[in-house]
């Protein structure tokens, strides 16, 4: 049998490296919390100003363009807020400032559960190398749920600003090797596809079947035909190994 789905979070922040990631990653599962009433806040990381072919397009025009299209995106899926970091793409590092300045967001919005790119994942696929951007971004994301955002004497000006200390419930990490928890996105799947094509910039026509792709790929050995996975990260549990049920 599946392993039962988690009921939508009361709050949810889904911190990504670039516009598009998120809709790759977790359209289907946000699209389904929003609707049951679930206040989803974007982080965007970077301003996504490097992904581009065209000799004629600047870092500055593709930027703009692509935070459009995101906030489009975002607008399909019942997203509530956005957080554009204005990161440069493509030379994000894992460093103090970024950890403080995403610990800074959790603070200020308080979510009840954090999404984000596993950052122990270096390959996605046979053909596929995850981006150096995804792998900081969620290396920086995790240390700032855990434990930057709910220590009190960790960055003093946070506190100094009036942002007192939030402990995160749970943590969702997408693009994992190791899921725990798969999400049917089965009657959400149309909005993930709608989300996806809102990049223009990015993702052609032509490939408005991707959502179903990959949904089928996360939903491998599942009872369910569509998917997105994740491993869950449970905070107020005890530690060791799982009590036993009673037969």
């Amino acid at each position: 049998m599946p392993e039962s789905e988690p009921a939508a979070p009361p709050s949810a922040m889904v911190v990504v490296a670039h516009p598009d990631d998120a809709e790759f990653m977790v359209a289907g599962t946000v699209a389904k919390c929003a609707a049951a009433g679930c206040t989803v806040t974007y982080v965007i990381v970077t301003r996504g100003d490097k992904g581009s072919d065209d000799p004629e397009m600047t870092p500055s025009r593709l930027a703009t363009i692509r935070e459009a299209e995101q906030r489009a995106a975002g607008a399909i899926l019942g997203v509530s807020n956005f957080v554009f970091m204005g990161y440069d793409d493509g030379y994000l590092q894992h460093t103090l400032a970024l950890r403080r300045d995403l610990a800074r967001l959790i603070r200020t919005y308080r979510p009840h559960t954090v999404i984000c790119f596993d950052p122990t994942n270096r390959f996605i696929s046979d053909n596929y190398v995850n981006h150096p951007d995804h792998r900081a971004s969620g290396d920086a994301t995790v240390d700032a749920v855990f434990p930057t955002a709910r220590d009190r004497l960790t960055f003093p000006e946070l506190l100094a600003d009036g942002l007192e200390p939030h402990k995160t419930k749970e943590l969702w990490l997408g693009s994992t090797a190791n899921p725990n928890v798969w999400v049917d996105i089965g009657q959400a799947l149309h909005l993930k596809r709608q989300a996806l094509l809102a990049h223009t910039s990015q993702i052609p026509p032509e490939a408005a079947g991707f959502a179903e792709m990959m949904g089928r790929q996360a939903a491998q050995g599942r009872e369910i035909e569509f998917a997105e996975a994740f491993r869950r990260v449970i905070f107020d549990q005890p530690f060791g190994p799982p009590a036993e049920q009673e037969s």
